[in-house]
């Protein structure tokens, strides 16, 4: 099944430069049937990457622009009255997809917002009186652009639980950006071809649960999250004037997830600390809830992280 990872990659490629990580990260959210978190200035391909996905999954793909004034309804759908019969029909929303990329969804009020999270815990959605599954794989990526900051509505702790990553893009490198202006100039974006389709990443879903973590390997993870929450008890007391709670029971579900994913794509039957330190960011960045002193002094939930990482001892 790698060399339909492969396959894939090699036609997301054909249009994108860089942003492997992203590229990874939606891969092991589609196969651990998880939604991914983005936070990025504008430009950098967010929507190209699932698009491209989509195309080469042969699956279907949705965006909504999140604003002030979205409501519910224009995501998941309504009902609307038939004048011709004297009945009322239901409008599916964009929600009614595989793949959904949620644009800017901190533009959009609370309402909004949990109307989206709904979906995606529950991969259903009721409009009247009728409850409609929803087909898998299903995905949200949700964007958060952090430079603009007026009209925008933070997600609240609990919602951004609900995510399994959250992947933070930067700029491409110099070389990559050079590409990407070249193949503008030259106009050779390539066209790309359906190689893999849902029922190979239902499979993949299936293969994923045999990759083998040990117990040594189970027992890291789970220091790591308690880390969060009981500083001092493993090592890293520093950390606890920062910190206002630490990561909740979805973080170890997660990461043990996550982990199991990023081996199988590196075609490993077998989890290794490598595959979690290439995924506890992603994992728990949103999750820690820092205080306003680690906000005065700069301090981020990846250099806590980071610290915790130095100090637990490997297996």
């Amino acid at each position: 099944m790698n060399e339909k990872i492969h396959a894939i990659k090699t036609e997301i490629a054909k249009v994108m430069v860089g942003q492997e990580a992203l590229i990874d990260a939606l891969l092991i959210g589609l196969i651990t049937d998880g939604h991914i978190l983005v936070e990025g200035v504008p430009g950098l391909a967010k929507t190209t990457a699932i698009n491209s996905l989509a195309k080469a999954l042969g699956l279907g793909f949705k965006r909504v622009q999140f604003t002030p004034d979205l409501l519910p309804s224009d995501i998941v759908g309504t009902e609307m009255y038939d004048q011709r019969n004297g009945a009322f029909k239901v409008k599916m929303g964009p929600a009614f997809t595989h793949l959904l990329l949620a644009d800017e969804i901190n533009r959009a009020p609370a309402k909004v917002q949990s109307a989206l999270l709904e979906v995606m815990q529950e991969h259903q959605i009721t409009i009247g009186d009728e409850t409609f599954k929803l087909s898998d794989p299903f995905l949200v990526l949700a964007t958060q652009n952090p430079v603009e900051q007026e009209g925008t509505y933070r997600l609240p702790e609990a919602q951004l639980d609900r995510f399994m990553l959250k992947v933070l893009v930067d700029y491409n490198s110099f070389e990559e950006e050079m590409e990407i202006v070249d193949r503008i100039a030259n106009r050779s974006v390539g066209t790309i071809m359906q190689v893999a389709g849902a029922d190979d990443i239902l499979a993949m879903r299936d293969e994923v649960q045999n990759v083998h973590v040990d117990e040594a390997v189970t027992r890291y993870m789970m220091k790591i999250i308690f880390a969060t929450r009981e500083p001092e008890k493993y090592g890293v007391g520093e950390i606890a004037q920062y910190l206002e709670y630490g990561a909740s029971p979805r973080a170890s579900i997660n990461l043990y997830k996550a982990a199991k994913a990023r081996a199988y794509l590196r075609g490993n039957d077998f989890v290794t600390p490598l595959d979690v330190a290439d995924t506890v960011r992603g994992v728990l960045r949103h999750r820690m809830v820092l205080n306003y002193r680690a906000e005065a002094a700069g301090v981020t939930a990846d250099d806590l992280i980071g610290t915790i990482m130095q100090t637990i001892k490997l297996p």
